[in-house]
């Protein structure tokens, strides 16, 4: 009675002045003891029996596990009562080997536990339900089912519990035959009227995404707990039917029905997302009221809405505020920071964790894992395994499958197939890990390959498998081979309706070059969620349809489906590619809208996108503190710094970076680029060295084509020529594209003819390769071996991409080619260059016609050159803008050094700042001069 009440005290005394003390005295005071939460104590107050010479019962062990069970870290001491257990004959009790199996379950050592119970003399109905319920808290459900199937064999009569738990396992399994077959199970034996046994069946059909069945069921229930009301706001939950769970909550609450922790966390996990947020915090504002926000549980769904929603600062506001945390609670606040990208904090979390003693089980081992899936945390990645192999997790299957994803994610392919080979143990998420990793790694033979073996072994397959490896398709050569039949394998398993199928599918026929397959899914999709949209968004982007994807964006928006950081982030990349800065900033303002001005993808997009539509000073505002930077924003900032002409500015960035973050490939890319722009050898190969000795980056072929640009542009193509018989890498196209056009700024026609013979060698259906040797042969007044490239072109159905210029104006992109007669405002465009040309032929011009490329008289050749598409835009932009504003003015080739020579001109003598960017890089002319200094 005392133990009841809580009063320990009194209780206590009762014990210790009790003459003589029987079985049932030890018993209740120990079973006292862990009913109150003292789990340490209980230990303490077994120990002290033995000093009395007590023999303990079945009854009183039982406790005591169940005390090392419930506390949630004494591991180390269940071990020993086990090992007593054995010592004293204890283990063939049916009550002590059920505890055990409870126990070992409750930390994930399940072979443990599976090995208990094949050495338990006696098995009853418990002892097998609680077994199931092991593997079924370690994510096991097949097993739950074949323990099923065992237990029939023996003629043991299941319970009620029993079926609930394998009924559960069939709802992970996501196999809904074998569901169906469980349900007539349950109709067979009776058990459908019972309460628990519903309410396992709504959640099974829930599972299988069957809303409908559900709701029979429960509509079908005489009597509902409080559970069963949770069990169908479950199903809506996981459903994506936010309104409908709402809904089914306040049909709850008009009936009377008890609201516990439960419903709001279920509630509360059907709002984690930025649509749905403001039903979770509303939700939250409820729980208050009711006093149930110090619940763990409530706090802990809190944490993990608020984390899936992208709100890590409100989750761990919640975390700080909890007054009381258990394990899940420090799992959620590892897992927030993960999904977060916040690597570095988990870990903190995690040592912090091991530090103070708190529990860490699989769970917390998957997230720390999952922390260090990225290159740069291989060694925290190892040592965290070596952590895993010393608590003995090695063996349990979630844990392992973390491993083969962690390694798989950091490009190890071998570690992670080493991990996968020694699982005692693989289910369909370590399969998909390994296919996934290859897919990651561009090795679509290995994941084909997988693939493959996975089916060949029977393990069941579901949409991430899919997903995998669709990803492994990656060319045209793909499509017929693998990308097709392994289409029509999801059209037999009936996975060709499941939305990330779906998705993956518009995203492999892209990839493999057919974007008419995947536009012919798209429209073929009844339903399109954000994902879908983003799919077809990327498939566009990935085939440089650029103006299509801003026009996805526009019927997204209108059919009412939300923008996600991905959506944005794609949307500001096409506005950064067609260089159309007002487009780009309604977006970057939709963003702001949003609440995603704050999101690192959207933010780097954002600034990238400003970069490329020539507002340095936008860049420059939205880039976040230096303290907060992360690399990606860093590069960004070098690399608009080198493509606008601010060299030094680029140098200054990168030295400021080094205090705050690891600079890696990308950064020497965009910092080569910087000097290869501004002319600084010294300085480029100065970084070079130090790249690879220093920072320990590997040299890429991009960083060997900026050296390689460096030498030849400053005149040292014998350097060059060097250098690209050392370089680490196989030269490419680019190489001898580099080579080429420094050959042709200093007119080395013997190097040239090497390049070319190298390009024609590599891709002799490359139309650069041949314009640019052409032009070489034409600046030294080789006539006839530009007549001999040109043959060759037609030889081979070869035509010169064509030069464009482009300007935008209220009225849109007014886009302009070499000669142009076809626009609207053509004779007032050719009136004002004819106007320009007076003028600055006044100011000093004289026409370079040396980069004429016709063999024609010299005014034949002036004329040409007067007919180029940068002047076109220009002229049309000086007659279709403010006075005094900036024209930015958009090419698809090098601007030609006549052309660039008119530039400063017309800059000085229109007091007119003009932003000229081609592919490579940005001129700001301004009084006669230009950013690039005439190095370009």
């Amino acid at each position: 009675m005392y133990f009841k009440f809580g009063c320990l005290g009194y209780a206590r005394y009762v014990f210790d002045k009790m003459g003589e003390k029987n079985d049932a005295s030890w018993n209740n005071t120990m079973s006292g003891l862990v009913r109150l939460g003292l789990y340490q104590e209980s230990v303490g107050f077994f120990n002290e029996m033995l000093s009395f010479g007590v023999r303990p019962t079945g009854v009183l062990i039982s406790s005591l596990l169940s005390a090392c069970d419930w506390s949630g870290f004494m591991v180390s001491e269940g071990i020993q009562v086990h090992g007593f257990s054995v010592k004293v004959g204890l283990l063939c009790d049916v009550f002590v080997g059920t505890s055990l199996l409870h126990f070992y379950g409750t930390y994930g050592h399940i072979n443990k536990a599976r090995r208990v119970f094949e050495e338990m003399p006696v098995r009853n109905v418990v002892s097998w339900t609680s077994l199931m319920v092991a593997y079924l808290d370690n994510l096991s459900p097949i097993e739950v089912v074949d323990l099923y199937r065992y237990m029939r064999r023996e003629g043991v009569c299941c319970n009620e519990n029993t079926f609930a738990a394998v009924i559960t396992s069939c709802g992970l399994t996501e196999n809904d035959l074998l569901g169906y077959l469980f349900l007539g199970h349950v109709i067979k034996f009776g058990f459908h009227y019972t309460v628990p046994v519903a309410n396992s069946l709504i959640s099974m059909f829930g599972n299988f995404g069957s809303v409908k069945e559900a709701r029979c069921i429960f509509d079908s229930m005489h009597v509902r707990d409080t559970i069963s009301w949770n069990s169908m706001i479950s199903v809506y939950s996981h459903s994506g039917l936010c309104d409908q769970s709402l809904k089914c909550f306040h049909w709850m609450r008009h009936v009377g029905q008890e609201i516990n922790s439960t419903t709001f966390s279920t509630l509360l996990s059907a709002c984690g997302s930025v649509d749905n947020l403001k039903w979770g915090r509303g939700i939250h504002g409820l729980a208050v009221k009711l006093a149930l926000n110090s619940n763990v549980w409530v706090c802990n769904t809190l944490l993990a809405m608020y984390s899936e929603a992208g709100r890590s600062e409100d989750a761990k506001f919640v975390f700080q505020e909890m007054s009381e945390r258990d394990s899940v609670s420090w799992n959620s606040l590892v897992a927030s920071h993960v999904q977060d990208e916040k690597y570095i904090d988990a870990l903190k979390i995690f040592s912090n964790m091991l530090q103070k003693q708190r529990l860490v089980n699989y769970v917390t081992f998957t997230s720390a894992l999952a922390a260090c899936s990225d290159p740069g945390f291989v060694v925290q990645g190892k040592i965290i395994h070596a952590l895993v192999i010393t608590m003995g997790l090695h063996d349990n299957l979630i844990v392992g499958n973390a491993l083969v994803s962690m390694y798989a994610k950091s490009g190890m392919m071998s570690e992670a197939k080493q991990v996968f080979r020694i699982m005692p143990k693989r289910d369909t998420v370590t399969w998909n890990a390994l296919i996934g990793g290859h897919s990651e790694k561009e090795e679509p033979d290995k994941a084909l390959k997988a693939y493959k073996r996975m089916r060949e072994e029977g393990t069941p397959m579901n949409y991430i498998t899919f997903a995998n490896v669709l990803g492994a398709c990656l060319n045209p050569g793909d499509l017929l081979i693998h990308g097709m039949p392994i289409h029509t394998h999801i059209v037999l398993t009936g996975f060709e309706s499941h939305k990330y199928v779906q998705n993956s599918l518009i995203t492999m026929y892209a990839k493999c070059g057919d974007l008419n397959s995947s536009n012919y899914i798209f429209e073929g999709l009844a339903e399109k969620n954000s994902v879908t949209w983003n799919a077809m968004i990327a498939a566009n982007a990935l085939h440089g349809q650029g103006e299509e994807v801003l026009k996805l964006l526009v019927k997204m928006r209108h059919t009412g489906v939300y923008f996600d950081r991905f959506s944005l982030s794609e949307g500001l990349a096409a506005a950064a590619k067609l260089a159309v800065l007002e487009e780009g900033h309604q977006l970057h303002g939709l963003a702001t809208k949003l609440g995603f001005d704050l999101d690192p993808f959207v933010t780097n997009a954002a600034m990238d996108m400003y970069g490329k539509c020539g507002e340095i000073g936008d860049v420059l505002r939205i880039a976040p503190q230096p303290v907060d930077r992360p690399r990606l924003s860093w590069n960004i900032l070098i690399s608009v710094f080198a493509r606008h002409g601010y060299f030094q500015k680029a140098i200054e960035t990168f030295d400021e970076m080094l205090k705050y973050v690891k600079p890696d490939h990308v950064t020497f890319v965009s910092l080569l680029s910087a000097c290869n722009h501004g002319g600084l050898v010294d300085k480029g190969l100065q970084y070079y060295n130090t790249m690879t000795t220093e920072f320990g980056v590997p040299a890429g072929i991009e960083h060997c084509v900026c050296i390689i640009d460096l030498l030849g542009r400053s005149g040292r193509l014998a350097e060059a020529e060097t250098f690209i018989n050392k370089m680490p890498v196989t030269p490419n196209d680019l190489v001898w594209r580099s080579l080429l056009a420094s050959s042709k700024i200093h007119g080395n026609v013997e190097l040239a003819k090497k390049a070319a013979e190298h390009l024609f060698e590599l891709d002799p259906s490359d139309d650069s390769s041949y314009v640019l040797y052409s032009n070489v042969c034409a600046a030294t007044g080789r006539w006839d071996d530009v007549e001999n490239v040109r043959r060759q072109m037609g030889w081979n159905k070869i035509k010169k991409k064509p030069a464009c210029s482009w300007v935008k104006s209220k009225d849109g992109v007014n886009s302009f080619g070499m000669g142009d007669h076809s626009h609207p405002d053509t004779e007032h465009i050719y009136a004002k260059l004819e106007e320009l040309k007076k003028m600055i032929k006044e100011a000093g011009y004289v026409p370079d016609t040396s980069f004429a490329l016709q063999d024609t008289d010299e005014e034949q050749k002036e004329h040409n050159l007067w007919n180029h598409s940068e002047r076109l835009a220009l002229a049309f932009g000086l007659i279709n803008s403010p006075e005094g504003s900036t024209i930015r003015i958009f090419k698809n080739l090098r601007v030609c050094s006549d052309c660039h020579s008119v530039y400063k001109f017309i800059s000085k003598i229109v007091r007119r700042r003009i932003i000229l960017r081609d592919p490579y890089r940005f001129h700001h002319f301004y009084g006669g001069e230009c950013s690039c200094l005439d190095y370009w």
